[in-house]
């Protein structure tokens, strides 16, 4: 007992002694509230922002950015306003990895394939356009943990936009058998077209709605048709809110890519590969050029380089 009062006498003094010792612009308060509760949410708020260091490497800032979007953001081009194309900072996103390749088409070509030649056209055709600061995500590893990868890429990169290119199937229970040269394999002719998905839980989800807009618009001028079976309920699961019925684009609210990206994002299924017409049809130059020069106009009109022509279409 006198032991354990003799030791609280000593460590008052040195309190003390630490106390008068500290700089005259500490505040006592603030000084005693970090010592027995932490800094506040407030005060870390105050510090100087860490978008001015490097930011973290994929894999360290992975597990975080896919529980939650950090609470510091970069401030990407807000819908309505313009942007200069050459320092516009575009992340074209490889939809799924070799070791996990996405759907199988009709003709059992994994998605990825279609997936990584069509991003790498976007690629090409926006840099040759002054998108210079355009970049190709590629990513590799298992399906989870991949998703997080990239959008640790992205939110490194502090990407003003994010653009995910994917090529469609449909769920299991819509799929017949057919044969190809000799071999067996599964298809579904009954749905076709593109589709866009955005995540209201995107910190920026006006500005990625207006973008895959954009798209879209290019997309039906082209005559292209967008995939309406996500509405319908013998999508169980897979069922989400059609947001633009004009030129289809969708809610995903809780898609990593989407959800958790620092900037705009939008998801593109550029077609159905589990379709043996449509299949057929993204595998040839003519339609690849049509969905990339669709995104390239999109994003010029979104920077105010081209003039946003007023549609004929009315919105429903």
């Amino acid at each position: 007992m006198i032991g354990s009062s003799l030791r609280r006498r000593c460590a008052l003094i040195a309190w003390l002694v630490a106390f008068a010792l500290l700089p005259a612009g500490v505040s006592e308060a603030g000084w005693l509230s970090n010592l027995f509760k932490g800094s506040s949410k407030q005060d870390s708020a105050q510090k100087p922002a860490a978008s001015s260091k490097p930011a973290s490497k994929p894999h360290v800032a992975e597990k975080q950015a896919a529980e939650k979007p950090a609470t510091e953001k970069p401030h990407p081009v807000q819908a309505a306003t313009k942007c200069e194309p050459a320092k516009l900072r575009i992340a074209v996103d490889v939809g799924h990895t070799k070791q996990s390749d996405g759907a199988m088409s009709a003709r059992n070509v994994p998605e990825y394939n279609f997936n990584l030649n069509l991003a790498q056209r976007v690629v090409e055709k926006l840099k040759s356009e002054g998108f210079a600061e355009t970049r190709l995500l590629i990513t590799e590893g298992k399906a989870r943990p991949s998703l997080i990868r990239r959008v640790a890429s992205a939110n490194g990169m502090k990407a003003d936009l994010f653009l995910s290119i994917h090529h469609d199937s449909v769920p299991d229970k819509f799929k017949e058998k057919w044969e190809f040269e000799g071999k067996k394999f599964e298809y579904s002719d009954r749905f076709s077209g593109y589709s866009l998905f955005v995540s209201r839980d995107n910190p920026y989800y006006e500005t990625s709605l207006q973008f895959a807009r954009l798209i879209g618009r290019e997309l039906k001028a082209k005559g292209l048709k967008y995939a309406d079976q996500y509405a319908l309920p013998i999508m169980g699961k897979y069922r989400h809110d059609l947001v633009d019925k004009d030129v289809g684009i969708y809610r995903y609210d809780h898609l990593v890519v989407l959800m958790t990206t620092h900037m705009p994002a939008v998801l593109l299924e550029a077609g159905s590969i589990i379709n043996r017409d449509e299949e057929v049809q993204m595998a040839s130059p003519e339609r690849q050029d049509m969905i990339v020069s669709s995104v390239t106009t999109a994003l010029k009109k979104f920077c105010g380089v081209e003039p946003e022509t007023a549609t004929s279409e009315k919105k429903n």
